[in-house]
């Protein structure tokens, strides 16, 4: 087991809702729902989450969460996997997982298999659709891969967001351009190359920006993620989180700085409508 979101006392535990969890969506949404007060939130720590990676999944519920490292569960046999959770949760009561949960060696076991071998209730939430379409992480990831942030932000239910550290950048922007905070991400999925209407969290209130990812064609040709606050002049900030609008362009090569300037004027003003 890993860490846990608050103090609580494993056995007054008797609901839990078991996934992966990476993004948090609105299918998700639909296990938590069936929680009980004295639920907890069961996270399969996966390395490859990267919608929510690690302990940002804690942020997106209300009920405590439990990390279970992956390693530890994926060679047990049902009866093995029913064994462990009910030595950790003495009180369970109530297993609530998504239609297509699986486990075990090989993926061998299943709810079926569930609801043979253990004592309590099993609570299995049906397949989820928005417009017709499958909410998974699978599918999210793919719509931020492809820069359709607006229905990436739909099937979370929330704005899609990144957190990382503010580090040197060009130094170009604050004399010739816009001064832009240059961000060094790792762990999240990027959204595809381009520019971008987003909101930015400084000094706990959020702010319209406009975020640039990809490479520099029009000046030194190396990638960066940089985001120009529209409306206030940050000084000093160690980190940001950036949240996801919509799509603006994609990005191209200037053949000056003015030309540049010209159209991050024109993409200030597109975010700052949309935001």
């Amino acid at each position: 087991m890993l860490k846990h979101s608050t103090a609580l006392k494993k056995d007054k535990i008797d609901s839990i809702a078991i996934g992966v969890f990476d993004g948090f969506h609105l299918g998700h949404a639909e296990l938590l729902k069936r929680l009980t007060p004295n639920g907890a939130v069961l996270i399969i720590y996966k390395q490859k989450a990267n919608i929510t990676p690690g302990f940002t999944r804690e942020r997106f519920t209300k009920y405590p969460c439990i990390f279970m490292k992956f390693a530890t569960i994926k060679e047990l046999d049902c009866s093995g996997f029913i064994k462990l959770l009910t030595s950790q949760f003495p009180s369970l009561k109530k297993i609530i997982v998504g239609y297509d949960f699986k486990f075990g060696a090989n993926r061998a076991c299943d709810i079926y298999d569930l609801k043979q071998i253990f004592k309590g209730k099993i609570d299995v939430v049906d397949e989820f659709f928005i417009d017709g379409v499958s909410v998974h992480s699978s599918t999210i990831r793919e719509f931020i891969k492809n820069g359709d942030i607006k229905k990436a932000n739909t099937f979370l239910g929330r704005e899609y967001s990144i957190i990382g550290r503010v580090v040197k950048g060009q130094g170009l922007g604050r004399k010739e351009l816009f001064p832009t905070l240059n961000i060094e991400v790792q762990k999240y999925i990027m959204p595809k190359n381009g520019v971008y209407a987003t909101r930015v969290l400084v000094d706990k209130k959020l702010h319209p920006s406009v975020t640039f990812i990809g490479i520099r064609e029009s000046t030194d040709g190396k990638f960066a993620c940089e985001t120009y606050v529209i409306d206030k002049e940050v000084a000093k900030v160690d980190e940001v989180e950036i949240f996801f609008i919509d799509y603006i362009r994609d990005n191209k090569k200037f053949d000056s700085l003015k030309e540049l300037k010209s159209q991050i004027e024109q993409d200030i003003k597109i975010a700052d409508q949309l935001s």
